[in-house]
């Protein structure tokens, strides 16, 4: 039996963030949700007003002796702009915020300094805000969230590209 563990990330759309993780080697599953927030199994119709204190987010389940969590982080990092408090992309509100959650200790250590190296790295010119936080409880959103870029390949494609994210990973990330 392999060793699993639990990584929590918030990047905005969670249909988003589903895909760049899933299918690698180590990673036993990837879940759309919601965390962070104020209301106890909150449903997408009150998470879209703003007003839960949900994020977005995506847990994924994972082997760290296949894949660390460093290497989670590493990956986690280009898919969002970490310099935007008010959403990412085309999607404004404060649960479109960025986030890395922690489960343990080491998580929190590895995802501050992973943070410190993209706020050193000159990347960027405005500050960085993405969000280290001690993990909450996880409210898996509705079906039809679930693996979204598989389920309605052409809508997450042109998600992808009309919310303005591929534009902004292509020029800062790539």
């Amino acid at each position: 039996m392999s060793n699993r563990e639990l990584a929590t990330f918030a990047g905005g759309c969670f249909w988003c963030m589903v895909k760049p993780f899933d299918e690698l080697p180590g990673i036993h599953g990837i879940v759309s949700g919601y965390t962070g927030g104020q209301a106890e199994n909150p449903s997408y119709e009150q998470i879209k007003t703003g007003g839960t204190g949900h994020f977005e987010a995506v847990q994924i389940t994972y082997d760290p002796e296949v894949f660390p969590y460093q290497k989670l982080l590493d990956l986690y990092w280009p898919q969002i702009d970490p310099t935007d408090d008010g959403g990412q992309f085309i999607d404004r509100g404060s649960q479109y915020r960025t986030a890395i959650f922690y489960h343990t200790d080491e998580q929190k250590e590895l995802a501050e300094n992973s943070r410190k190296k993209v706020e050193e790295s000159g990347r960027f010119q405005k500050p960085v805000v993405t969000q280290i936080l001690p993990a909450r409880e996880f409210y898996v959103a509705e079906e039809y969230h679930q693996d979204f870029y598989k389920k309605n390949p052409k809508a997450y494609k042109e998600e992808r590209v009309t919310s303005g994210r591929d534009t902004f990973i292509e020029k800062n990330w790539k």
